[in-house]
């Protein structure tokens, strides 16, 4: 498996004081330079961590693959044209949550998630929606003609070490097999850490895992290239 480094809070600290410190610019070279397969930023609506101004510095930048999380608004469909970053990966988004709290609800707006990911795919960019390890959500996700799925392994990683985590891990198992039996192409994130990141481990075909938070929050103790070395020695 790859690792794709979600490098938001770094925005998010950056953002807390105000300035430019700590540049996040400088966190994807270092994600790069630690052999990360992507740097994934997720540029929101209310710009509470990601700027429009680190996109372009980022993608002007670095060489690895780009990968811009956004939700499925008019506004960012003309921000990914204009940019191409290597990938998108569509999400949810509310502005009241802390983190994204579920996946996208591909099944209830089928046509229109798969027309407004069609320009972006004839732009070259790559699809990946992020969904919720639920059968007709990747039924649907074929449908609509995406890419990737990204599996959101939040209720497994809640669940980690509970009665609970069984059944959360099955639906991924299960999720990731239909959907490579569809054709698509698999990747998961959302809470994973380097404490049940090995699970990931067990389910066939995943290509690349994007972690963020757990990854960061080392990094405050040890450096962020070695945080990022260590999780890739786990999932390697």
């Amino acid at each position: 498996m790859e690792l794709g480094v979600n490098i938001d809070h770094v925005a998010t600290l950056r953002n807390a004081r105000g300035g430019t410190e700590p540049s996040v610019l400088d966190a994807a070279l270092i994600a790069q330079r630690a052999q990360a397969s992507a740097i994934t930023i997720h540029l929101r609506e209310d710009r509470r961590h990601i700027k429009d101004a680190d996109l372009d510095e980022i993608k002007r930048n670095i060489k690895t693959n780009l990968n811009l999380e956004m939700a499925a608004t008019n506004e960012m469909q003309q921000i990914a044209i204009k940019n191409k970053p290597y990938s998108c990966c569509i999400v949810p988004e509310k502005r009241q949550e802390v983190t994204t709290e579920g996946g996208l609800d591909v099944y209830t707006q089928e046509n229109y998630i798969k027309d407004f990911i069609k320009p972006l795919r004839e732009s070259g960019i790559i699809v990946s929606l992020f969904i919720d390890p639920d059968e007709k959500q990747v039924f649907s996700a074929h449908s609509c003609g995406a890419d990737f799925i990204e599996l959101h392994t939040g209720a497994f990683s809640n669940s980690y070490g509970t009665e609970y985590e069984k059944t959360e891990f099955e639906k991924l198992k299960t999720s990731a097999a239909l959907a490579q039996n569809l054709g698509l192409k698999v990747n998961a994130g959302h809470g994973l850490n380097y404490q049940n990141v090995h699970k990931m481990h067990e389910i066939d075909g995943i290509i690349e895992l994007n972690i963020g938070h757990s990854i960061i929050s080392r990094a405050v103790f040890v450096g962020l290239e070695r945080a990022i070395e260590e999780m890739r020695e786990l999932i390697l």
